[in-house]
C-alpha cells in the first residue's frame, strides 16, 4: 500500500508542440503521495499547457507520464478522472443555476433518469464533511462566495476518490482570511495521503505551503527546490533567468492634464464612487470579490447602467449607453473573465484582436488582408507566443489569451 513520500506521478521529457510552437519542450516533474509540490512561471511557461496534458486535456506530442507506478496515456479527461487526477480549474466549472449537490454530483445524479433528493443530499453531506465544510446541498452555486465554490470543488474531488488534485491559481480571487482556510484544507488532505499541484504566481504563499517548488521557464524545466531550500529571490531569479536588481528606482512621472472624472457614482453595487483620473497616470483599484470595482468599471465603459453621478472625458459630460459609444470615445475595457466577456474562444487569433477595429477594416466588405496586418503587428509587439494567428484563441495559454485582449 503506498504511503505519503512514495512517488504518485512521474511526467518524462513531455513536449508539446502547437504546430511550430513549443508549449513544452521536454519537461519533467515528480510528485509524491501526501505532497504539495507548486508549479511556477512566467506566462506562457508552460504551467496551463502541462495541467492539460496530464489532465488528459491535450494529448501530449512526446514523452510519457507514469501515474501509480504505470506509464498512462489519458485520451480525454474523464479517463484521468477515473484514475483519480482531479483538477480544480482557475474558472470554477460550476453551474451557477443549479444546486451544490447537483453540481457535485454532475453526471452521476441517480439511475434511470430518477433522482433520490434525499440520498443525493446524504452524499452531499458526506462530502463535504470530508473537509469540514458546512454549506446548505440545496443552495444555488450563484448564492454562494468564490470561496464556499472553491471548497465544493475540493469537496467533490476528494468524494470521488482523487488521490493528485490540481489546482490551478486557487486563491487568486480570495480574501486572506479564506486562503488561510483554504491552506487548512490542503494540510488535511495531505494527512489524507493527497497529493496537490499547486499552481500559483504568489511567490510567498507557494513557500507556505508548498513541500517542493518546480520552475518553469519558456516551456521548458528550469529546476526544483524543496521548500527549506528556496528564497523568494532564488524562485524569482530561476523564473526570469536572471537575478533582479530589487532596489527601488525613482522613476520620472509624467503625468498630464485631467483625463477623466467621475463624481459619486452610485449603482447597484456601488454608491458615491469619485475619482480623477490624468493623462499618463496609472490609478489602482483595490477591494475585495464583490465589492464593486468591476461594477463600476463597467458603468463608466457603458456595459452596465447607473443610477446617479456624473462622468466626464476630457471636461465634457459622457454616458456612454453601450461599449461600442465607449470605443469610439477612446476607451478600452480588459474584463476580470476573457473568455466570457472577451474572447471568442473558437474564433481566429486575429479575428479576435479585429473586432474593435471592424468599422475601419470595412470597404465594399470585410478587409482580411488589413485585419492579419494588424494583429500580426500587436503579436510582435507584445510577443504573443503561437504558431499562427488563423489558429483558435483557445489554443493559447491563459497568458496570451490576456495579451489577445490586450492587443484588440
Amino acid at each position: 500500500m503506498a504511503q505519503n513520500g512514495d512517488q504518485l506521478l512521474r511526467v518524462d521529457s513531455i513536449s508539446k508542440r502547437y504546430g511550430g510552437v513549443h508549449a513544452l519542450e521536454k519537461v519533467q516533474f515528480d510528485l509524491n503521495y501526501g505532497e504539495v509540490h507548486a508549479l511556477v512561471g512566467e506566462n506562457g511557461a508552460g504551467k496551463s499547457t502541462l495541467i492539460k496534458v496530464i489532465g488528459g486535456i491535450v494529448p501530449r506530442s512526446e514523452g510519457q507520464i507514469f501515474f501509480k507506478g504505470k506509464a498512462v496515456d489519458f485520451d480525454r479527461p474523464i479517463a484521468a478522472q477515473h484514475a483519480g487526477i482531479s483538477i480544480i480549474h482557475q474558472e470554477l466549472s460550476m453551474m451557477p443555476s443549479l444546486t451544490v449537490m447537483e453540481n457535485m454530483f454532475m453526471g452521476n445524479l441517480g439511475r434511470g433518469g430518477w433522482i433520490k433528493w434525499q440520498s443525493l443530499e446524504e452524499r452531499a453531506r458526506a462530502a463535504m464533511s470530508l473537509i469540514d465544510l458546512d454549506v446548505d446541498p440545496y443552495a444555488l452555486v450563484r448564492d454562494l462566495s468564490i470561496s464556499q465554490r472553491q471548497m465544493i470543488e475540493i469537496a467533490r474531488a476528494v468524494s470521488a476518490d482523487a488521490q493528485l488534485i490540481i489546482m490551478d491559481e486557487p486563491n487568486s480571487s480570495l480574501a486572506d482570511a479564506e486562503t488561510e482556510r483554504l491552506f487548512e484544507v490542503i494540510e488535511s488532505l495531505k494527512a489524507r495521503g493527497i497529493a496537490i499541484i499547486y499552481v500559483s504566481h504568489k511567490i510567498d504563499e507557494v513557500l507556505h505551503i508548498s513541500d517542493r517548488i518546480t520552475v518553469f521557464r519558456d516551456g521548458a524545466y528550469v529546476g526544483t527546490i524543496d521548500r527549506a531550500e528556496a528564497s523568494e529571490q532564488a524562485v524569482i531569479n530561476m523564473m526570469v533567468g536572471r537575478e533582479l536588481d530589487r532596489s527601488i528606482r525613482s522613476v520620472p512621472k509624467n503625468i498630464g492634464a485631467k483625463l477623466l472624472e467621475v463624481d459619486k457614482l452610485t449603482g447597484k453595487a456601488f454608491r458615491d464612487v469619485s475619482f480623477t483620473l490624468r493623462k499618463g497616470e496609472i490609478l489602482g483599484f483595490s477591494g475585495l470579490v464583490g465589492a464593486g470595482r468591476s461594477e463600476v468599471m463597467r458603468a463608466i465603459f457603458g456595459a452596465d447602467n447607473f443610477d446617479s453621478g456624473t462622468v466626464k472625458l476630457n471636461d465634457r459630460p459622457v454616458r456612454f449607453k453601450s461599449p461600442g459609444q465607449a470605443i469610439r470615445a477612446g476607451l478600452a475595457m480588459v474584463p476580470e473573465d476573457r473568455k466570457v466577456l472577451s474572447l471568442f474562444m473558437p474564433m481566429a487569433i486575429y479575428k479576435n484582436m479585429s473586432l474593435a477595429q471592424l468599422p475601419a477594416m470595412q470597404r465594399f466588405g470585410l478587409n482580411e488582408t488589413k485585419e492579419r496586418k494588424l494583429a500580426q503587428e500587436f503579436v510582435e509587439k507584445l510577443d504573443i507566443r503561437l504558431d499562427s494567428i488563423e489558429a483558435p484563441v483557445s489554443g493559447l495559454s491563459g497568458g496570451n489569451q490576456q495579451k489577445t485582449v490586450l492587443g484588440r
